[in-house]
């Protein structure tokens, strides 16, 4: 991640601690003053009301929940390719350099060109030598047996 996507995420994150910071603060004051209310009128049964937060702390949630996802959103690598073909010509035609991240060193998960596994195998093998070197092999007695015949 990149020093402005890292920035902006921590201010997301200063912005969403001091929201729950504030809700909390708005809760814990909310329940005494409902305690102090409720000792004064000792005789009344009424329900415990459920006061909802501020306008100004919701909007500080929100703000600070987007400012924090947009921050991950900048810190984000290229996606690669989905297709194995496409990915594959990429490393072929770009090589180490087409997969550095933005810190210039290149990604911990490339492995080069992919079809080198490939290309180093050795050949196929070819029936139709192996057949015809086989059958001058016994053409010149290499298939005979020692074994007398009756």
């Amino acid at each position: 991640m990149t020093w402005l996507s890292n920035s902006i995420t921590g201010l997301g994150l200063l912005f969403l601690a001091h929201a729950c910071y504030s809700a909390h603060e708005h809760s814990a004051l909310h329940s005494t003053s409902t305690a102090s209310i409720s000792s004064i009128v000792s005789h009344g049964t009424s329900a415990p009301t459920v006061a909802s937060l501020p306008l100004d702390i919701s909007l500080e949630t929100i703000v600070a929940v987007f400012t924090v996802c947009l921050g991950l959103v900048l810190g984000t690598p290229e996606l690669r390719p989905i297709q194995w073909r496409v990915w594959a010509g990429k490393i072929e035609r770009e090589g180490e350099k087409g997969f550095m991240n933005g810190d210039g060193q290149t990604d911990k998960d490339y492995v080069g060109n992919p079809f080198k596994v490939l290309e180093s195998r050795p050949g196929f093998i070819d029936i139709r030598k192996q057949r015809k070197e086989f059958a001058e092999w016994v053409r010149e007695g290499g298939g005979t047996s020692a074994a007398p015949k009756s």
